[in-house]
């Protein structure tokens, strides 16, 4: 019964969301949106065509990519700063900073730096999302009780045993709420970054799509990245749950 109940709130907002859909494309019509049904069968016969699954690969490949550097770096720079006071006094008010400039603006010298290539989108999406991992990291180091830092040098930890036994362990649920937002903001600079310099990409077909007016294919890719953004969502929310319960 209560397995029934934790899946009904989910399945009533997909209901609700599809038949605001539907009532949405009656409102406006053919001219700009497409009905839940009429893109779901699109999308199906997207899928089936071999010429579409090249942009998906290499949509997921330049996302794998930035998702594991925005981890990676998010993870070493927040636990720095965390650990140093005086390093999070300085350069934590520059990530904050760097965060609230619009990334397009910088997207030029990324290109400058990077070139045309998949580097470039790759870059894009990590920059979306090691900022919010890196703050949420800061604050969950901060935020570790200080009785379990003095265990740790009561029993001569150095600094790398404090951060693998002590820190990260006691700063997971906060770290992996950080990993949870930047992975969907990964995805967005990713696709992002396809729009405005590739030749291949959902976000390169996106563009051409809107370019050429075609509403079938900007629906079908909109939807299949907005599905591929709530399940993944929805079991990282889960996890992230299950950690905070454990605290």
């Amino acid at each position: 019964m209560s397995r029934i109940l934790a899946w009904r709130g989910p399945v009533l907002m997909l209901v609700g969301l599809f038949a605001g859909w539907q009532v949405l494309y009656w409102i406006v019509g053919e001219i700009a949106l497409r009905s839940p049904g009429e893109t779901i069968r699109y999308t199906w016969n997207l899928l089936q065509r071999p010429t579409f699954w090249p942009h998906i690969a290499e949509t997921a490949k330049a996302f794998a990519a930035a998702i594991a550097i925005a981890i990676t770096l998010g993870l070493a720079v927040g636990l720095a700063l965390g650990f140093s006071r005086l390093a999070g006094q300085v350069f934590e008010p520059m990530l904050v900073a760097l965060y609230s400039v619009p990334k397009v603006t910088l997207y030029p010298i990324l290109l400058l730096t990077f070139g045309l290539g998949i580097s470039a989108k790759i870059a894009f999406g990590a920059l979306h999302g090691f900022i919010p991992i890196a703050l949420f990291t800061i604050n969950a180091v901060r935020n570790v009780r200080p009785i379990l830092i003095k265990t740790g040098r009561v029993l001569n930890y150095n600094t790398s045993e404090l951060v693998w036994r002590i820190l990260i362990p006691a700063a997971l649920p906060e770290i992996f709420s950080g990993i949870r937002i930047g992975l969907a903001l990964t995805m967005i600079g990713t696709v992002l970054g396809e729009m405005f310099a590739s030749q291949r990409g959902l976000g390169y077909m996106l563009m051409s799509a809107i370019g050429l007016h075609n509403v079938d294919i900007i629906m079908s890719i909109t939807f299949l990245l907005i599905a591929f953004a709530a399940v993944v969502s929805s079991i990282l929310l889960a996890i992230d749950r299950r950690l905070h319960r454990r605290v």
